[in-house]
């Protein structure tokens, strides 16, 4: 393990977030499918948008090209001191678990601080992880309508410091399937063995 993922998981800065994701998500019993453990107003098909992004080699991809496979969709930063690398971690550690089972799941990262996350910095960190991590930044804009697309709210705190800031985020992470079709989600609470046997079951359903 590098010491900078030593240094991201141990650190026991403080950071503003919501956690658990807004209130209109749920918790509860399986619905549609049969393997969903999560119900939304609105339901599910509410949820994504298409979009160009770059990636962390610095090309410009499409929703299409990226969720060319299932794929589990975190919205976090890379100066994020704790809950973001756990959560990278504990996606990477779900989609390792199915790719033991023959089941092909990539783990995608949109930044929510474009500012900061260039891609070179965005390789970096996803490179902790998993060498299929995807990492994605874009403009203020570009950002901005792809988070309203699957309803995350975040928040920069660089009113008083525009270096060393912390960003308000929420947490879910999101099972996309190809299509950009977003059939569920995880609270961060999830295990990466629950989250794994879930994804398992949507990938089965529709197969």
């Amino acid at each position: 393990m590098g010491d900078r993922k030593i240094l991201l998981i141990g650190s026991a800065a403080a950071i503003g977030l919501l956690a658990g994701g807004a209130l209109f998500l749920t918790q509860q019993g399986g619905a549609g499918t049969g393997c969903s453990a999560s119900t939304v107003a609105g339901g599910m098909d509410a949820f994504g948008t298409e979009f160009t992004l770059t990636r962390q080699d610095g090309q410009r991809v499409t929703s299409a090209e990226v969720f060319d496979r299932p794929s589990l969709l975190y919205f976090g930063y890379t100066f994020c001191p704790d809950v973001c690398p756990l959560d990278s971690a504990r996606n990477a550690e779900a989609a390792a678990l199915l790719d033991e089972d023959g089941m092909e799941v990539q783990t995608v990262f949109v930044t929510v601080d474009p500012r900061r996350d260039t891609p070179e910095v965005l390789a970096d960190y996803t490179s902790l992880f998993s060498d299929d991590m995807i990492g994605l930044t874009g403009s203020d804009e570009e950002i901005a309508a792809v988070n309203k697309g699957w309803r995350n709210y975040f928040k920069a705190n660089d009113a008083e410091d525009q270096e060393y800031y912390l960003v308000d985020h929420m947490t879910n992470t999101y099972l996309v399937m190809p299509g950009t079709e977003t059939v569920e989600f995880f609270s961060r609470d999830t295990p990466p063995e629950v989250m794994a046997e879930t994804v398992a079951c949507h990938i089965g359903a529709t197969s």
